[in-house]
């Protein structure tokens, strides 16, 4: 019989229905009921696309044995991370203070009394294995402790609230020097230089501030240019990029970028694709790195583009081989065998694709092949048609004729369609507004970079989806679910939006449309205002997480970065922007005031926030470019990383452009080579 999670919105939280472990959602009933059965709280987060949650789903959540003792002794929750990033935060900082390591799933003990955690960890198997006990010996332990060891509990507790406490209200400074703006930067350059053990995730909040500091003459054993331009190749060329459809797995599994977890998130896709873009457009041309985005952009279409014109959130790592299998396996639409490439290709287009992937008899991923380019470049027309036939035998028609791609919801679903080729993942169809947002930006750099109209497109039918659908009671949301939105925008969906705004604002100035750029920028103006009015902390600086609610441990003021820039780190650079674009210097103050809350951590973990010394290179480096329609496209191709393109034709006789740094203006450059020498030295003015 299904449990509560039945009605859910979530396909994740949907997903844990038939479990016999009586589940409930996190809201106040939940927590209520727990405080007055004196229960502890089992608080289990995870996300519909992770491959370990989905494991524990089948094992431990569908164990009889275990379910009974949960239900008897435990409040189970289940959280969609996705939904409630918020609350994902704050409890895996916890686990990492317990156990110094995170990730998900996030299974984690709380006192029902004040929510404050005691134990935590990730993936727990039945029985004992891989290193970690079986999951009811660890749920009697847990219960024990929590009924005789009550002082113990209590002095745990209060030292994993204190520090939870001390990392939301942290010290300021006034330190917003540029030293250390070099000292954030090339932390960055040292972070994503060279191959460490272990897996490879892109890290693009890393990269792009590794990229800023390319520009520079820092003195560093790192080379931020080669650090930079090897990032994207590692992205273009390796496994995680799927060669065949498009889009960009998760991470690698190991150090050679070569098998991938091979879930598809849009973030990853969105913030892949602007890199990519600005390496191109700082001179970086490698032909790989345009046949990325573009095939990217085909799967978006294909794949994760909703009728409404939204994006979907997220592909799964797993798949079913046949309809009659109970568990889908990992990679299973992406790999290939080595006979199924004899059969289907011919012993030329098998040699030449031996030539430029790593393809054998043998494989790199449990018998079968993942494709990784051997080398950069261009990729010949007859491999392209090689890889044309895998994609047939991937989805039963070619590209060309498979425009739209229809994403199964499900298990279930996905196992009753007959597809005309390899069953295909499950899509998780929410639409997510700071994922869509990372997704608008990155169309927008591209169709700028590459002159391609029609990614800007794309962009401008999500954003219109957004502005026109995620407003309720006259309060931004987060998430979509088929036309109806829900829970209350967070700061990263603020930030990351305003943020979309802004890029689709100039990209389209440089594409030709600026009458249409003005209604962007208005736009992001009263986002921002929102922004400002709820989540701006006036006493501390920097903006919170979310509205202040009872069910919150504390109110955190996200500054790290993650798998996507944080919420503070993308404020900073929007407010500069906006100060540029408006004229109106309380953006900037605001900025300043930002940067010095979080500061400290600036100086002492400058390896945690690299979104936050992108705002500082804005904040020290803000450029604004006034110039007429002739020159928007010109300058809009170049990678000006702190520079604002405004279109104007009021400009002194014979001047091109006139450059603005700060609060001051150069001589009007007359000249090509003038304007130029003016925007290259406004970069590095430092």
């Amino acid at each position: 019989m299904p449990n509560r999670l039945a009605n859910a919105e979530s396909l994740y939280l949907r997903k844990h229905a038939d479990n016999p472990i009586d589940w409930w959602a996190w809201n106040a009933e939940a927590l209520a009921t727990a405080r007055e059965q004196d229960k502890p709280i089992f608080l289990s987060i995870g996300y519909s696309s992770c491959h370990w949650c989905t494991v524990m789903e089948g094992e431990a959540f569908s164990d009889l044995a275990i379910a009974a003792y949960m239900n008897e002794n435990f409040l189970p929750i289940k959280v969609d991370r996705e939904e409630r990033p918020d609350l994902d935060s704050i409890y895996m900082q916890a686990l990492q203070m317990m156990t110094g390591q995170g990730g998900w799933p996030l299974n984690i003990f709380l006192a029902p009394d004040d929510l404050v955690p005691f134990y935590g960890g990730t993936y727990f198997p039945i029985e004992p294995r891989y290193g970690r006990p079986g999951f009811l010996q660890v749920l009697q332990a847990i219960r024990n402790y929590y009924d005789t060891q009550k002082q113990k509990l209590q002095d745990v507790k209060d030292e994993i609230f204190m520090h939870l406490r001390e990392s939301a209200t942290l010290k300021t400074s006034q330190n917003l020097n540029f030293s250390l703006l070099q000292k954030g930067l090339d932390y960055s350059t040292g972070i994503i230089s060279g191959r460490t053990p272990g897996p490879s995730f892109p890290m693009i909040p890393y990269a792009e501030a590794a990229q800023r500091a390319a520009r520079f003459n820092f003195e560093s054993r790192y080379n931020a240019n080669e650090a930079s331009l090897q990032r994207g190749l590692d992205l273009a060329l390796g496994g995680i990029f799927d060669h065949v459809g498009g889009g960009f797995h998760r991470y690698t599994v190991d150090p050679t970028w070569t098998v991938p977890h091979f879930e598809k998130m849009l973030y990853d896709n969105g913030q892949i694709t602007e890199y990519l873009s600005n390496l191109w457009a700082s001179g970086a041309q490698e032909p790989a790195f345009k046949r990325a985005i573009a095939l990217t952009v085909q799967w978006l279409k294909r794949e994760m583009t909703a009728p409404e014109g939204y994006f979907y959130a997220a592909q799964d790592a797993d798949s079913f081989t046949t309809p009659e299998e109970k568990e889908p396996e990992e990679g299973a639409f992406y790999v290939w065998d080595y006979p199924t490439l004899t059969n289907l290709l011919s012993a030329q287009e098998l040699e030449e694709l031996t030539q430029y992937f790593t393809v054998n008899e043998k494989g790199n991923f449990e018998g079968h092949n993942v494709l990784q380019r051997r080398q950069a470049g261009e990729i010949p027309e007859s491999l392209e048609i090689a890889l044309a036939k895998l994609f047939v035998t991937r989805y039963g028609s070619s590209s060309t004729e498979l425009t739209t791609f229809t994403p199964a919801r499900n298990n279930a679903e996905v196992k009753a369609i007959a597809w005309p080729a390899r069953i295909p993942p499950v899509t998780d169809t929410k639409m997510i507004v700071a994922w869509n947002s990372l997704m608008i930006s990155g169309l927008s750099r591209a169709g700028v970079v590459f002159q391609q109209p029609n990614y800007l497109d794309l962009a401008i039918q999500a954003t219109t989806f957004i502005l026109k659908h995620q407003w309720q009671s006259e309060r931004f949301h987060r998430v979509n679910y088929e036309g109806k939105p829900s829970v209350l925008a967070q700061s990263e969906d603020y930030a990351l939006f305003v943020k979309a705004l802004l890029d689709l604002h100039q990209a389209c100035l440089s594409l030709g449309q600026t009458n249409s750029a003005e209604t962007w920028l208005q736009a992001a103006v009263q986002v921002q205002t929102e922004f400002d009015n709820y989540l701006w902390s006036i006493e501390l600086g920097g903006y919170f997480n979310t509205d202040a609610s009872s069910d919150l441990l504390i109110r955190e003021r996200s500054y790290t970065d993650n798998a996507t820039p944080s919420a503070n780190g993308v404020a900073v650079s929007n407010l500069v922007r906006l100060a540029l674009l408006t004229e109106n210097l309380d953006y900037l103050d605001r900025a300043e005031q930002t940067l010095q809350a979080f500061s400290s951590v600036m100086e002492k973990a400058p390896q945690a926030c690299p979104s936050l010394f992108s705002g500082l290179d804005w904040f020290y480096h803000h450029t604004l470019i006034r110039t007429t329609d002739a020159w928007l496209e010109q300058l809009g191709q170049q990678y000006v990383p702190t520079a604002a393109l405004k279109a104007t034709d009021d400009l002194p006789d014979s001047a091109i452009a006139l450059v603005c740094e700060g609060l001051s203006c150069k001589e009007p450059a007359l000249t090509p080579d003038q304007l130029s020498q003016q925007v290259l030295a406004s970069q590095t003015r430092g």
